[in-house]
């Protein structure tokens, strides 16, 4: 505006002035600015600050158990495992009892041969001759009982693995298949395999995977036929019929009946015998041989 215009000399500004200005705005901006990079580094430090690790939780899984197969077996399957046991090891040794008690339950589980154990022990010319019908000695009793029991219970003889053949020790035969596991009882155990290593025969389920089920009795029915024959339950007896039975019902009386006399000169037929087979005379489109 006229005559209000003054110049900064005017009012004290001189150059040293506007240079002094100057350095302390550029003080306050580098102070300011120092505040600025202060606060965001605090809070920086303030959200990346490491939470300690913290172990993983590991979701805890159920262990599935395989489904076993159930085998059921008497008192006489015992005994036929008995047998087996004493005879084929030459009364030995728990060792040698175990060991061919293993091959006949690898035979049983199998599926390769009859399906219950006195079967398998019974085969033709599988085990020792009389292995049925000889008789076991009294004195082997608590040991072969001992050995039965855990055959059954799902004990084997550790060395067997899969073996459901073997043969008198020392013996040897030329063939490439037979592939020993072990000795015990006297007997050479082995497993029939090709070259490659792998089983000529169907392979024999793990113990545990077998369940064993004593039936009392000498019965070896299906389970599926077992539940339906009650054990304890009373046949039911019929009420009486209430219609009069042989007892109460009067006999009819049966009046006897008259002959009846032919009249005089009334001609009478009398029947002529059935002739016997072979002298009947057979029609002429029927010829005589069958033929």
């Amino acid at each position: 505006m006229p005559g209000k215009t003054f110049s900064l000399i005017e009012k004290g500004w001189t150059n040293s002035n506007r240079r002094h200005l100057a350095l302390r705005a550029e003080i306050s901006f580098g102070k300011s600015l120092v505040g600025i990079l202060f606060v965001g580094l605090a809070a920086a430090s303030c959200t990346t600050t490491p939470k300690p690790a913290t172990a993983p939780v590991k979701a805890k899984s159920k262990q599935v158990q395989p489904a076993k197969v159930t085998f059921n077996y008497t008192t006489k399957d015992r005994d036929c495992l008995k047998r087996a046991m004493y005879f084929e090891s030459e009364h030995s040794d728990e060792a040698g009892y175990m060991a061919v008690g293993s091959v006949v339950m690898n035979r049983l589980t199998s599926g390769a041969y009859a399906d219950s154990i006195c079967g398998v022990v019974a085969q033709k010319r599988q085990f020792a001759p009389g292995v049925m019908t000889r008789e076991l000695k009294s004195q082997a009793e608590p040991e072969l009982a001992t050995a039965a029991d855990a055959i059954l219970s799902g004990e084997r003889h550790p060395a067997v693995k899969d073996a459901m053949f073997f043969h008198t020790a020392g013996l040897k035969f030329p063939y490439n298949n037979m592939h020993y596991v072990t000795v015990a009882g006297g007997n050479a155990f082995y497993e029939k395999r090709d070259e490659d290593g792998t089983l000529e025969t169907p392979p024999p389920l793990p113990s545990y995977e077998v369940a064993m089920n004593y039936v009392p009795g000498e019965s070896m029915l299906p389970s599926q036929f077992e539940v339906l024959i009650p054990s304890a339950v009373p046949v039911p007896i019929p009420a009486p019929d209430p219609v009069a039975t042989a007892s109460t019902q009067p006999i009819p009386v049966i009046e006897p009946v008259t002959a009846i006399e032919p009249e005089p000169g009334m001609p009478i037929a009398i029947p002529t015998p059935r002739p016997a087979y072979d002298n009947v005379m057979l029609r002429g489109s029927i010829p005589a041989n069958g033929g």
